[in-house]
């Protein structure tokens, strides 16, 4: 698998190629946002991404990369010296897979590309009748077999975890599934992830939906339904 890890600090791109390399995966480098995005970055199974950069911040290259539907898929892992739930909360909220604060364990980096690779290679887990090919719920239409999704006929970037939330619900409509039944039934198992990240990512799957966002409703104490 090839990764890429853009830092600003040659000595952290260095020791995470070495460590990284010595795992079998294929390691290329950048030294900022601007150089990784020159390169063909539809190629690379994971990139590992520093916040604090120059111009051009870790967290605008996730966007850039999110709004792409070419490079939508490949899953990101921050890497930062910032503190705090709120700095993990806006990496999450723009559509970063994980994050890791520095000073870096290699430990730590090497279970956690893992982790999300292992998610993001899992097979589609939710199920689809024999025949039926798409999820159609008024302007919404989730094309199973081509992974895209249409609503009000405008095609709009999903991410992986974001498509299979979507379906997900659109199946199993006026249903409360709480956090734990969506890291159940939408998240892989074996992959350690905060409750928060459910919440974050049922922000974000909301605002993207736009006028159908507010029928996914929150049940205090319960969880998340789609309300038909």
């Amino acid at each position: 698998m090839r990764i890429l890890v853009v830092d600003d600090e040659i000595d952290i791109c260095e020791i995470l190629k070495y460590n990284l390399e010595t795992e079998g995966f294929e390691v290329d480098t950048a030294y900022s946002a601007e150089e990784a995005l020159e390169l063909p970055l539809q190629d690379y199974s994971l990139i590992l991404l520093d916040v604090m950069m120059g111009e051009m911040s870790g967290f605008q290259m996730v966007r850039r990369l999110k709004n792409n539907s070419t490079t939508a898929q490949i899953p990101i892992i921050l890497i930062t010296a910032l503190d705090g739930e709120d700095n993990l909360v806006k990496g999450l909220n723009i559509g970063a897979d994980d994050y890791i604060a520095k000073p870096l364990s290699m430990k730590e980096v090497k279970a956690r590309i893992r982790a999300v690779l292992r998610r993001s290679s899992q097979p589609q887990q939710t199920v689809t009748p024999p025949g039926e090919r798409k999820i159609v719920y008024e302007g919404i239409t989730l094309d199973m077999n081509a992974k895209t999704v249409t609503c009000d006929g405008e095609k709009l970037v999903f991410t992986k975890l974001e498509f299979e939330l979507l379906s997900f619900f659109l199946q199993h409509p006026n249903k409360v599934f709480s956090r734990e039944d969506l890291l159940k039934y939408c998240w892989p198992q074996d992959v350690m992830v905060l409750d928060r990240t459910v919440d974050v990512n049922i922000t974000r799957l909301r605002k993207k939906i736009g006028r159908y966002g507010k029928q996914i409703k929150t049940r205090v104490g319960y969880g998340y339904c789609f309300e038909k």
